[in-house]
C-alpha cells in the first residue's frame, strides 16, 4: 500500500485528500475559490492529523496539472512540488479533465444501466470565459479520444461525434454548450470532482512508476494566461 496525498485546486471547488492505496482515508473541500492558497496548508495539516498521520509517513504527493485557474493550479503545484523536495518523494501528476472525466464515467455507470452495444464518450468542460472552455474527450476506458484544447463553443461543436455516439458532457463549461445545441445523443452531468478521484487515478500511477519529473514539472494552462479566479 501506499499512503499518497492527492491536491485538488485546478477549478473552483478544491479539495485535498488522503489515500492508503485506493481506499480514502480522509478529504476536506473548499468552496471559496479566492480562498484556495490560503486554505490549501491547512487543510493538509488536518486531514493527516484527522487519520493519525505526518507528513514523513508519506509515500508521494499527486496535483491536478491542469487546465484550470491559473492561480490555482499554481498554488497546487508549488505546494506539491515543495512538499516533495523537502520529503525526497516523488509526484504523481494527472490532467484535470482526466480527472472530471473519470468522474463522470463513475456517476454513468452508477446511475445508468450498462448497455455494451452503445459506444459512450464523456466530455468534460471547464469554463474560459465567454464561449471558450478547457475540454477534451475521453472513452469508458479514459482513453483520449480527442486531446485536451482550449476551444471556442458554436452550434456545430462536436458534431461528428454526436451523429454517432452519446457523449456526456460535465464540468463548469458545459452550461453554455447546453444552451447552444438541441441533440438526443447529448447527456448533461453536474458531477462532484474531488482529490478521491484524483487518488484513485494517482495510486495506479504510483503502482506502474509513472512519476513527474520534480524539476520540470509546471501547471498545463493550455493557454499562455488564464486569470479566471486570481
Amino acid at each position: 500500500m501506499a499512503l499518497i496525498l492527492n491536491i485538488y485546486t485546478a477549478t473552483e471547488t478544491a479539495s485535498v485528500g488522503l489515500m492508503n492505496g485506493d481506499k480514502e482515508l480522509s478529504v476536506e473541500i473548499n468552496k471559496e475559490q479566492r480562498d484556495h492558497s490560503s486554505w490549501l496548508q491547512n487543510a493538509i495539516q488536518r486531514i493527516l492529523t484527522a487519520s493519525g498521520h505526518s507528513v514523513s509517513d508519506l509515500n508521494a504527493i499527486a496535483v491536478a496539472e491542469g487546465p484550470g485557474s491559473y492561480t490555482g493550479l499554481r498554488v497546487g503545484m508549488a505546494t506539491a512540488k515543495g512538499l516533495c523536495f523537502a520529503l525526497n518523494i516523488p509526484l504523481i501528476t494527472e490532467s484535470t479533465l482526466k480527472i472530471m472525466a473519470f468522474a463522470s464515467v463513475e456517476n454513468w455507470h452508477k446511475n445508468n444501466s450498462i448497455n455494451k452495444q452503445q459506444i459512450i464518450l464523456f466530455c468534460p468542460m471547464i469554463d474560459a470565459r465567454r464561449l471558450e472552455v478547457f475540454s477534451a474527450v475521453y472513452d469508458e476506458e479514459l482513453g483520449i479520444v480527442e486531446k485536451a484544447a482550449a476551444k471556442v463553443l458554436d452550434e456545430s461543436s462536436y458534431n461528428d461525434l454526436l451523429l454517432e455516439h452519446k457523449v456526456v458532457f460535465s464540468g463548469s463549461g458545459s452550461n453554455k454548450f447546453e444552451r447552444l445545441i438541441s441533440n438526443k445523443n447529448a447527456d448533461f452531468q453536474t458531477v462532484t470532482v474531488t482529490a478521491a478521484q484524483l487518488g484513485t487515478l494517482s495510486y495506479q500511477k504510483y503502482l506502474r512508476s509513472e512519476f513527474a519529473d520534480l524539476a520540470y514539472a509546471e501547471p498545463a494552462y493550455l493557454k499562455e494566461v488564464y486569470l479566471a479566479g486570481s
